[in-house]
């Protein structure tokens, strides 16, 4: 990093929609260095964007906020941008989150810019902004939290197998790919474009600010229980798992086996190789989608695989 002392505040995590795809391209996540991707459901997904190492100017659009994110914010000891949320789910953010938890209304342009969260482009964010909020109000907590265990490593581990192609689907037609690119090392990123109900083509996700195709270091595939309250209301168990749960990497062209746990509320997610040792990651940004217990994962073939959406 060329300046650490970015470090010595919260991670600044924001919500930022998938659909509909009117808001596409998306704005800021090229510059996050953890985006969460879950489902919430009929179909859809939805991506929780983590900045700490750097910030960007105009993230979103902004939606609502979720059960999950409560779980997600505290093991990052966030903070929380989101445009509103159902008047139950509202509760549980701010009795869990506090002020840790802040609604697009609450932080005025830059900090949140727009009002309408049920719009496809009605409300941004301003990571460094919103996090400067957040400093003035509570100036005493935002500081630099301990934010260990998670490995990185240049070196590329040994036992992987060719992973050219990743592809995450959520249903039939909300597809996300992962297209290895050998000249820099990174996966770029696929997604659908739908030209009427039953016809999509695949085209490159770019960033809004930069035009350019979004690329990660490393996708990680974690499966976990979703508990399902209505079809469009969820929570996922991510507290309390000390022992390991199924999970996939792929980095460097290349996928391994392995396992995530939660031995802490207040750390990272913990990533494991076959053998129970910390898995690296390579140096750089992680995409990490969260996929159900049930969801199948599969080699379609030499160098592609799949996993499709199933709860729980």
């Amino acid at each position: 990093m060329p300046d650490t002392a970015l470090l010595d505040r919260r991670p600044v995590m924001i919500k930022v929609s998938n659909y509909p795809q009117e808001g596409r391209p998306h704005a800021g996540l090229a510059f996050a260095d953890i985006v969460f991707d879950y489902f919430i459901g009929n179909g859809t997904n939805r991506f929780l964007a983590v900045f700490y190492s750097q910030d960007a100017a105009n993230v979103g659009p902004v939606r609502s906020g979720r059960l999950v994110d409560v779980q997600l914010t505290s093991l990052y000891q966030g903070i929380l941008g989101f445009g509103s949320a159902d008047t139950d789910i509202l509760q549980v953010l701010y009795a869990n989150l506090g002020r840790r938890a802040i609604a697009n209304l609450e932080a005025p342009c830059p900090a949140f810019c727009g009002t309408d969260t049920h719009s496809a482009t009605g409300v941004f964010a301003d990571s460094a902004a919103l996090s400067q909020w957040y400093a003035n109000q509570e100036p005493d907590d935002n500081r630099r939290y301990d934010l260990s265990g998670m490995l990185f490593g240049a070196a590329v581990p040994s036992g992987g197998q060719p992973a050219e192609v990743v592809t995450i689907l959520f249903n039939y037609y909300n597809r996300g790919e992962w297209r290895y690119n050998q000249a820099s090392g990174k996966y770029l990123r696929w997604t659908e474009n739908m030209l009427d109900e039953a016809t999509y083509e695949m085209v490159p996700s770019t960033e809004r600010a930069t035009g350019q195709q979004l690329a990660f270091d490393n996708i990680i595939l974690m499966y976990a229980t979703y508990e399902e309250i209505n079809p469009s209301k969820h929570d996922i168990r991510l507290f309390d798992n000390p022992n390991p749960q199924r999970a996939v990497f792929f980095r460097d062209g290349q996928m391994f086996t392995g396992g995530w746990l939660t031995p802490s509320r207040v750390r990272p997610i913990q990533f494991v190789d076959a053998n129970l040792d910390p898995f690296p990651l390579k140096p750089g940004n992680t995409w990490i989608a969260i996929l159900g217990q049930n969801s199948s994962f599969n080699q379609v073939a030499a160098g592609q695989w799949q996993t499709f959406f199933m709860l729980p």
